[in-house]
C-alpha cells in the first residue's frame, strides 16, 4: 500500500492510499474549519453548517443527495470537531467519481434555504438538549471549557442554544467565505482508489477555486480550573484533565502509552485499583488527546456521591505511584495495545482515509506506518515515568464534577494531594 499526494495550483490537496483486495473506497473532504476557528459570536456555526450541507444544493434536493449515494449502496455523512469539519462517503470502487461529485456539490453549491435552516435549527437545538441530559457527555464539554477558559478551543462544538437560535443564512455564507478555501481542504481517500483519477476529478471540481487567505487560528493555553454542578442524579461524574503534549510534540506517544497503562483497559492501574479491588465504580478510564498545539490526559469515572472523595484521592495517588514504579511490563503491554489498536483500525478504509487527512493537515505529509510504529517503540520506561511525574505533580489541571458532588474535593484540595 502506497500513499500518494498531490497539490493543485490553488492549494487544494489530494492524498490517497490504494488498498489491494478491496472493492470499496472511503472518500471525503476534510476542511480546516472546526470549533476553534469560530469567533465567540460564531460558536456552533461550524456544526450548523455541517448539518446544512445535506439540505440541498443548486442541482440536488436534500432527498436527491441521499438517494444519489444510497441508490448505489453507499452511505454519506459528516462530523465537526474542534479542528476540522469532514464530509465523507463510502462507496464501491466504480462509484468513486459519483462520491466526489456529490461531496463537492454540497460543499460548493449549498443553497441554505431559509425554511431548511429553521428545520435544522430545531434539530440542532434538540441535539443540544439531548447532550445536556447526558451527564457523561456534557461533562467533557465542561471539562474542555475549564482546560481552555475564554478561548475558542474551550467552547462547545454544538454551541449554546441562544446563539444557535440566532444564526441566519448570511452567517453561514460568511463562515464558508472565511474558511472554505481550496488551501483549507484536503481530499482523502483509501481503499479501491486510483490516485490519478482522484487528481483529475479534484481538478475538475475544485481547480477553479480562488485561494483564500489562511485563517490564523487562536493559539491555545491550558488554563485549568474547576466546574461543579450539583444535581440529583444516581451517579456522581468525575472528570480530571492534566495538560499534555500536542500532535507536533514527540512526547505525544509517551503520553498515549502512559494514559493507556494508567487507565486504558481492564489490566490498567486505575481499573484494577479503583474498580476491581475496591469496587468504587463501574466505569473508569484515562485517555490522552491532542490538538495541533496542545493536549491533555483525561481521567473519567462515575461513582456514588459518598464514594467520590475516596475515588478522587486514589486516582491522584495512583498517578503519583506510576511516576515511581511504572514497570517495563506495563509499558510493553500499553505499547502493544496502542499499536494493535492503530493497526487494526487501519484495516478499515474509512479510518485510513481519516488518518491520511489528519496527518496532511498537521504535517502536510504522511509519515509511514513503519515510522509511526518506530516512534512508539522508541518510548522508554524512563520517559514514561518522567512524564508521569510531571503530570502527577506540577502540570496544570482542570476538574469537572456533575451530580451529587456537594461533598467532592475541590481542585485546590486535589492539587494539595498532588504536591504532598
Amino acid at each position: 500500500m502506497t500513499v500518494q499526494q498531490h497539490t493543485l495550483a490553488n492549494g487544494f490537496r489530494i492524498v490517497s492510499e490504494h488498498m489491494p483486495g478491496l472493492e470499496s473506497a472511503a472518500i471525503g473532504i476534510w476542511v480546516t474549519a472546526g470549533g476553534r476557528h469560530e469567533r465567540l459570536e460564531q460558536n456552533g456555526i461550524a456544526h450548523f453548517l455541517e448539518h446544512m450541507a445535506f439540505k440541498g444544493t443548486k442541482s440536488r434536493s436534500a432527498l436527491e443527495i441521499a438517494e444519489a449515494i444510497e441508490d448505489v449502496g453507499g452511505y454519506i455523512n459528516a462530523y465537526t470537531s474542534r479542528e476540522v469539519t469532514a464530509y465523507y462517503a463510502r462507496v464501491l470502487k466504480d462509484d468513486v467519481p459519483l462520491a466526489v461529485d456529490v461531496i463537492g456539490d454540497i460543499l460548493l453549491n449549498p443553497v441554505f434555504d431559509t425554511r431548511e435552516i429553521e428545520v435544522e435549527r430545531g434539530v440542532i437545538l434538540q441535539e443540544i438538549g439531548q447532550s445536556l441530559d447526558t451527564p457523561d457527555d456534557v461533562i467533557f464539554d465542561w471539562l474542555q471549557e475549564e482546560c481552555y477558559r475564554d478561548q475558542a478551543l474551550g467552547r462547545t462544538i454544538l454551541g449554546p442554544a441562544e446563539r444557535v437560535s440566532s444564526f441566519r443564512r448570511e452567517d453561514l455564507e460568511g463562515f464558508v467565505g472565511e474558511h472554505y478555501g481550496p488551501g483549507q481542504m484536503i481530499l482523502a481517500a483509501a481503499g479501491a482508489v486510483d490516485h490519478d483519477v482522484l487528481v483529475r476529478l479534484a481538478e475538475q471540481m475544485f481547480g477553479h477555486l480562488e485561494p483564500k487567505v489562511a485563517h490564523v487560528e487562536e493559539g491555545a493555553t491550558f488554563t485549568g480550573g474547576e466546574m461543579r454542578k450539583i444535581k440529583d442524579l444516581e451517579q456522581a461524574h468525575f472528570a480530571l484533565a492534566i495538560e499534555g503534549p500536542g500532535y507536533r510534540d514527540q512526547s505525544m506517544y509517551t503520553a498515549q502509552i502512559y494514559a493507556s497503562a494508567l487507565g486504558g483497559g481492564m489490566s490498567s492501574r486505575l481499573f484494577q485499583e479503583v474498580r476491581e479491588k475496591r469496587g468504587l465504580c463501574y466505569t473508569i478510564f484515562s485517555q490522552a488527546g491532542s490538538y495541533s498545539d496542545t493536549g491533555s490526559m483525561t481521567i473519567y469515572a462515575g461513582t456514588s456521591g459518598d464514594q467520590l472523595a475516596e475515588l478522587a484521592g486514589i486516582t491522584i495517588d495512583e498517578m503519583k505511584r506510576a511516576a515511581d514504579d511504572m514497570t517495563d511490563a506495563e509499558i510493553e503491554r500499553a505499547r502493544a495495545q496502542m499499536k494493535a489498536g492503530m493497526l487494526m483500525g487501519l484495516e478499515s478504509p474509512s479510518n485510513r482515509a481519516e488518518r491520511l487527512a489528519r496527518l496532511v493537515q498537521i504535517w502536510d505529509r504522511v509519515p509511514t506506518l513503519e515510522n509511526t510504529v518506530a516512534r512508539i517503540d522508541a518510548v522508554t520506561t524512563r520517559q514514561v515515568r518522567e512524564l508521569a511525574e510531571t503530570m502527577a505533580v506540577s502540570a496544570p489541571a482542570a476538574l469537572a464534577l456533575y451530580g451529587p458532588v456537594d461533598k467532592a474535593p475541590s481542585l485546590a484540595r486535589l492539587q494539595e494531594r498532588r504536591a504532598a
